[in-house]
């Protein structure tokens, strides 16, 4: 649930939001050792997203995507990224499920 819409009604009450995120890194060191020290903990970035969502708030979904995807950027494992953000109940008048955006990221 994130504060993120330019409409006052969007400012002011938390709607759902959808992440898809993928990552590209090579993972080969995690795939002999099976330790979770080698790879990318999706728990971590769960939070990571969380955090961002739960303590900031966005006019424009881009721009959610943008501080996501900066912050995955920042690990050290990560090559590549993309991002995809929904609003799963866009307020627009047409019957509209998802409206969204995605980005991609690189080193």
């Amino acid at each position: 649930m994130a504060l993120c819409g330019l409409l006052p009604e969007e400012r002011e009450r938390r709607q759902p939001l959808s992440f898809d995120i993928d990552i590209h890194t090579d993972l080969s060191a995690a795939a002999k050792s099976d330790d979770i020290e080698d790879t990318v903990h999706y728990g971590m970035l769960c939070e990571m997203v969380s955090s961002i969502i739960d303590e900031e708030q966005f006019d424009l979904l881009e721009k959610c995507a943008e501080r996501v995807a900066q912050s995955i950027m920042g690990m050290s494992l990560i090559d590549k990224v993309m991002v995809s953000v929904k609003k799963l109940r866009p307020p627009v008048p047409q019957d509209v499920a998802t409206c969204g955006v995605r980005i991609y990221r690189t080193r």
